[in-house]
């Protein structure tokens, strides 16, 4: 759901990339383009969208395999058998209708103990956690398979990568913004690289980031539907994220938030049903479990 974990997997990268200054600046904004032309096109599964990536598969995983590693040495792993083995039954049945997607995916789902994290992510490689805090919202398997097909779908879109990307390009853009203001004699050139980071921030990578979290919605749901869960059950659970929301005060400026407003989200899911029915109709049904865990 949230993107903390993707981002500190970005910022990984990014620092074992950083572009010098001066005319290095140059020569790594050259090599990152040469690198975009020849290597850095490939197309999201089912959405069919073309995207930029600069970062190997296997350095994405790796990457990916290091940071919930440190995860699981820090974090509580929960206890509750109901909603473990809810999450060990749905992860695998999303997994295995995604499979065709990222073949290689080192599939992990664990229920991390903490109440007062509402968020669920999935890191590259396969690795997803969801925390306790987000099952009142999840309320029952339906839930999780439609927050477990939202997860899977960012490893399987390559989101984690992309992120990377575009934090590349952005970086050694700013660098070489900084060079040419230098070698120009330019006055107060850490205006311009201000400026520059507020442009991209807004102009680019938040609205990147909304577009990801809509095209995981759409994808998650087809993952769902064939994994044999209704999709109309994402859309109740976006709903009750929705009022959630709505009772804590979050509603952030759109144009400033990494995720879509909850409105758009939900309508488009709307939007998308038959296509997820056709796919739902003649899936294998998941096997009976508890209709609300919360009321046991």
């Amino acid at each position: 759901m949230q993107r903390n974990r993707n981002d500190a997997v970005a910022a990984a990268l990014c620092r074992r990339a950083a572009p010098h200054a001066g005319g290095a600046a140059w020569l790594q904004l050259f090599a990152v383009a040469l690198a975009a032309l020849l290597t850095g096109c490939s197309t999201v599964p089912i959405t069919g969208r073309s995207q930029l990536l600069l970062v190997s598969s296997q350095q994405e995983m790796a990457l990916g395999l290091s940071e919930f590693d440190k995860l699981k040495q820090n974090t509580k792993v929960s206890k509750d058998a109901t909603w473990t083995g809810i999450l060990q039954r749905v992860g695998p049945r999303i997994a295995a209708a995604a499979k065709k997607d990222l073949p290689n995916a080192q599939w992990e789902f664990l229920l991390f103990d903490d109440a007062k994290t509402i968020n669920a992510f999935c890191l590259p490689g396969g690795k997803v956690a969801v925390y306790t805090g987000i099952l009142p919202i999840a309320k029952d398997e339906n839930g999780m398979a439609t927050i477990i097909g939202h997860e899977v779908a960012h490893a399987t879109a390559r989101h984690g990568a992309e992120r990377m990307s575009q934090a590349m390009l952005i970086q050694a853009g700013g660098a070489a913004l900084n060079a040419a203001m230098e070698s120009r004699g330019a006055a107060n050139p850490q205006l311009f690289q201000q400026l520059y980071g507020i442009g991209t921030q807004v102009g680019v990578a938040l609205p990147h980031s909304r577009r990801q979290e809509l095209e995981a919605d759409r994808m998650g749901l087809i993952y769902m539907a064939r994994a044999g869960y209704d999709p109309h059950n994402a859309v109740e659970m976006w709903k009750r994220f929705a009022a959630f929301n709505r009772q804590q005060g979050n509603t952030p400026i759109a144009f400033l938030s990494t995720h879509p407003v909850d409105e758009k989200r939900i309508a488009q899911l709307q939007q998308l049903m038959p296509d997820a029915l056709k796919e739902y109709t003649g899936a294998p049904t998941p096997a009976a479990a508890p209709s609300n865990p919360l009321r046991r």
